[in-house]
Parts: C-alpha cells; sequence; structure tokens
C-alpha cells in the first residue's frame, strides 16, 4: 500500500487565491468578486494585478451574485468569493434564480466551510453547504482535500462550462497530492489513494488526509482498506465506488459536512439503487457547531482517524 506523507501544512483557501492568480495570467475572460473578505479568500494578488477584473462588492453577497450572473452574458467567467455560510444559505434564492434556473457559468467559490472555520463559532460554521448545492439542477459540486487539489481544482473549474460550487476551508492541512503540473484535475472522477481488500473508505475535504491516517492504523490491526479520495460530490463518480464495494463488500463514507444531505447520502443513493452494501457515515450528527479550535472540533463532533477507525471496524462487523 502507497504511504502518503506530507512535508508542510497549508490552507487550502491559498490554493483558490493561488489558482485564481494563475488564471489572472491565462485566461483574460476570469474575472473575480469578492464580499469584503479579499484577505481571507487570498484574492489580494488578482486584485492588485487586474484591478480592472476584479470586483469589491462589500457586505452584499446577494447583490454579488446577480452581478457574476450578469457578467457572464458578456462572455466573462466571474469566481465569486466569500466565506461558505454566505456563499450558499444567505443567497441561496438568488443562486438559485439567477444563477442555476439559467444554467449561468458562474463559480461560486466558498472558503471556511465546516466546523474547521474554528472559533467564529455555529452562525459562520455551514454544515448543510453540499446539500443545498448538489440539490440544484445542473450545480457541480466540488470540495478540495489540500492546497495543491485546491489549485488544481480553481484552475480547472474555469474551462468547465456551467455553474460550480467549490468548497475549501480555513486551517492549514497536510499537502499530499501532486501538484497540478503533474497531475490534472477530473471534475467528476475519483481518485483511488490506496488499495484494499476488507473495507472501502470514500472520503472528501479535510476528511481524506484523515482516511489516509485511519488506513495505516487499520493495516496495523490486519484490516486492508481502501480509500478512495471524493473530491467531486456532484457528479458523483459512481462507478469507482461500485467497482470498490464490489471487491470489499462494505463502506464507510467521511465528510465534514452534516450527516444529512452530503456525501453519505450521495453514496447511500448510488448503492441502494446499484448494490446495497453496508455502509457507516462518519459526518456530524444532524447539530450545529460551536466555538474552539479546529482540532478541539474536529475530535468533539467525531470527524477524525479515530472515528473512522471505528466506524470501519462497526461496519465490518455487519458484512
Amino acid at each position: 500500500m502507497k504511504k502518503y506523507t506530507f512535508t508542510e501544512k497549508k490552507d487550502t483557501r491559498s490554493g483558490f487565491g493561488d489558482g485564481l492568480t494563475e488564471l489572472g495570467k491565462t485566461n483574460p475572460n476570469v474575472v473575480a468578486l469578492c464580499a469584503d473578505l479579499i484577505g481571507s479568500l487570498k484574492m489580494n494578488a488578482f486584485a492588485e494585478n487586474h484591478p480592472e477584473r476584479f470586483f469589491q462588492i462589500g457586505i452584499a453577497e446577494a447583490n454579488m451574485m446577480g452581478i457574476a450572473a450578469g457578467l457572464t452574458i458578456g462572455g466573462k467567467i466571474p469566481f465569486t468569493g466569500t466565506f461558505a455560510n454566505f456563499s450558499t444559505g444567505r443567497v441561496y434564492d438568488q443562486i438559485r434564480q439567477s444563477i442555476a434556473y439559467s444554467d449561468k457559468n458562474v463559480k461560486i467559490c466558498a472558503s471556511h466551510a465546516g466546523l474547521t472555520l474554528g472559533e467564529d463559532g455555529a452562525t459562520h460554521q455551514i454544515l448543510e453547504d453540499i446539500g443545498l448545492m448538489k440539490m440544484l439542477p445542473g450545480m457541480t459540486v466540488i470540495n478540495t482535500c489540500d492546497y495543491n487539489q485546491t489549485k488544481a481544482a480553481t484552475i480547472a473549474i474555469a474551462e468547465h462550462e456551467g455553474p460550480v460550487y467549490l468548497r475549501f476551508g480555513r486551517p492549514s492541512v497536510p499537502i499530499f497530492m501532486p501538484d497540478y503540473k503533474d497531475e490534472k484535475f477530473e471534475i467528476g472522477k475519483a481518485i483511488q489513494l490506496t488499495e484494499g481488500t476488507d473495507v472501502t473508505i470514500v472520503a472528501t475535504g479535510h476528511l481524506v488526509w484523515e482516511a489516509l491516517q485511519a488506513s495505516e492504523q487499520l493495516e496495523a490491526k490486519g484490516i486492508s482498506a481502501e480509500v478512495i479520495n471524493i473530491h467531486t460530490i456532484k457528479p458523483l463518480d459512481e462507478e469507482a465506488i461500485l467497482k470498490s464495494v464490489a471487491k470489499t463488500g462494505c463502506i464507510v463514507t467521511a465528510e465534514e459536512h452534516n450527516k444529512f444531505g452530503g456525501l453519505g447520502e450521495s453514496v447511500a443513493r448510488c448503492l441502494a439503487t446499484n448494490n446495497p452494501t453496508p455502509q457507516e457515515f462518519v459526518a456530524v450528527n444532524d447539530s450545529f457547531g460551536e466555538s474552539g479550535t479546529p482540532a478541539q472540533l474536529m475530535e468533539k463532533y467525531g470527524l477524525n482517524d479515530k472515528s473512522i477507525v471505528e466506524a470501519v471496524e462497526k461496519v465490518i462487523a455487519r458484512k
């Protein structure tokens, strides 16, 4: 089994900022809009280098979505930037009516997603955004796992025609995926990280690294785990999931999201309609978050390698 290691940690929002900076140099149609959070979204370099293509909207997220939709009519590719809570919950009506319904080519880029927003607490930690976005017809939903993958996804979605929700985070996390120049980001194509025969673990976002750590602990217990990075939740790579569970016979899903409406439910639907398989969910159990450090919250809400190991042992017992 391949061992994934890391030499440094970096926040995924910086991957977005650097990807946007790269697009500014290579794609003149890319424009950026921000809701008064340039520093938090790492949009500084794009704003400084391309002031004619950057729009500071202020704390007016609904207006930002409407402007972005309008910019697509002239052939521009707008990237909107604010926290995930304000990118979805605050502006759901505008996204539904002005972007998704008419299939506008807007890239909704959302930082500070999930519990790892940390000390800002429950009012800013959104755990239902994946569900909100994946239910919109035609919306592509991407949740990246590290700096490299976020940068690669940011660059890739500029070439994708149609609305995209790109979700990433605040904390510094291990960089373990290849650089975008070495491995192209493919929307809708899962990445198998390890091979295994006893259990499939499909994870997304910050939980991918935790799944890899769990797989090593399971290996020490004699359990062979197949870990798959599901960076695109919609469209879901059903082929990769079904191929894996046909071999392992059980599955664990892991995500920094409410257990309702996220990756786990998408996988459950896939299995129910194709190959019913025992499944366990590592996700927030139908609650809001609270203030705390990212590490404290991931521990309290059961979103770590320990919880994945426990879920694996439980699901294997059900085979």
